[in-house]
């Protein structure tokens, strides 16, 4: 029989990439779930770490919706397709103002601005296309949610660096106060802990010692 083929350089490399990752969660996470053992210091620090990826998913689960809204818009848009020229009247990187004259001879200025409207100056003409049913939704010509996936997508990395560098501190945080005094007892340790002997002392000079009956006599 052959011998087993070496695994591809590639698979190797996901492979250690994978463990490093793992790695690398559970040191920012060590755990999730609530222990009956823990501490009150080791519980704050887990609810905050809950927060922290908590609010990391809502920033990428807007990041989503933000795409998903932008291909909504799209398929609205080219069901009911209509083109016209228009001008800028103001533009900016999140939103620019446009006019544009309907083929009915209807002038439309959406309060909403136009979609997808980078790389835009005042006074430009431009083409548009925009929805017959609803004129104030409409888009730069030949622009689609393909652009949004860009901006969406870097909200939602930054998003997770920012909670990357959080889960640190809290890592360190845990760490410096495991180092500092160890872990602290916690209830059902220290009920489970039996107390040390109490040693009573007689009392000094002779004839305390004899009040008390110090030392035992015989039998």
């Amino acid at each position: 029989m052959s011998a087993a083929k070496a695994p591809a350089p590639a698979a190797a490399a996901l492979a250690t990439l994978w463990s490093w990752l793992k790695a690398v969660w559970h040191f920012l996470v060590p755990r999730l779930a609530g222990s009956p053992e823990e501490t009150r210091s080791e519980r704050i620090l887990r609810r905050v770490r809950i927060g922290i990826i908590v609010l990391a998913c809502v920033v990428t689960l807007q990041s989503v919706l933000l795409v998903l809204g932008a291909w909504r818009n799209d398929r609205q848009i080219e069901r009911h397709l209509g083109v016209a020229e228009a001008e800028v009247l103001s533009a900016g990187p999140r939103r620019s103002t446009i006019e544009f004259v309907t083929p009915d001879r209807v002038t439309y200025r959406p309060e909403l601005g136009v979609l997808y409207p980078s790389e835009l100056e005042n006074g430009m003409r431009i083409y548009v296309e925009y929805d017959v049913n609803d004129p104030n939704l409409v888009r730069v010509r030949d622009r689609n949610a393909a652009l949004a996936i860009i901006p969406a997508g870097s909200i939602a990395v930054v998003g997770w660096l920012i909670a990357g560098g959080a889960l640190v501190v809290v890592a360190l945080v845990q760490r410096r106060l495991t180092r500092r005094g160890g872990r602290p007892l916690t209830r059902r340790r220290a009920a489970g802990r039996a107390s040390p002997p109490v040693r009573c002392r007689p009392p000094r000079g002779w004839r305390g010692r004899r009040r008390w009956g110090w030392p035992p006599g015989p039998g």
